[in-house]
């Protein structure tokens, strides 16, 4: 999948329709749908920066998924503790993702396994750093105690953030593999339209 020459292509249009979907479907703490699946979206971005690499998509998909919380928030209130100052920590965690997907699309073989595994896991355990460690200095819910002090908090919920991430992104490799003409990466070689 060629998406980098023209980013209103048919077939960037496409990826990004679907990353849009599946980040619906699975954002929002499930009070969008009735799908009881883990949030996608870290995954997404590492995606949608391997294919579509332009900031205007990832700025679409930032776009996207602050309506999804704030609209989760909307529909049931619990939705909101999370929405503090310290929720702008998403926009450098969020382009952590997408760089990693930019990066990962630069390379010869994009779904190297040793890369792909590298980028995904590194990505995800710095995004998982600095989306807790933004929330618990910036959100005015914990007494200020410096970074420190606020690093200590939070490591409970890595296995399910770098869990859930890697599974998403280990099943998209998969297809890539099963499917290696539709999910060859960004290179010359590969569909365009």
């Amino acid at each position: 999948m060629q998406t980098q020459n023209n980013p209103c292509s048919k077939i960037s249009i496409i990826t990004a329709a679907v990353i849009a979907f599946l980040m619906l479907l699975t954002r929002g703490s499930h009070v969008l749908t009735s799908a009881s699946l883990p949030d996608a979206s870290l995954a997404l971005l590492v995606i949608g920066g391997l294919y579509l690499r332009e900031a205007a998509w990832f700025a679409l998909f930032v776009v996207l998924a602050t309506v999804i919380d704030f609209g989760a928030a909307a529909i049931d209130s619990i939705q909101a503790f999370c929405l503090t100052p310290g929720y702008w920590g998403m926009l450098p965690t969020y382009a952590v993702m997408w760089l990693a997907g930019v990066w990962l699309g630069k390379q010869a073989d994009s779904f190297d396994a040793l890369k792909y595994a590298t980028a995904g896991l590194l990505a995800t355990f710095l995004a998982f750093v600095i989306s807790t460690q933004t929330y618990y200095l910036f959100s005015g819910r914990f007494p200020a105690e410096g970074v420190i002090e606020s690093m200590k908090h939070g490591w409970e919920y890595l296995p399910s953030f770098l869990g859930f991430t890697a599974m998403y992104l280990a099943g998209f490799w998969a297809l890539s593999k099963l499917l290696p003409k539709y999910f060859t990466g960004t290179e010359s070689s590969k569909l365009t339209t």
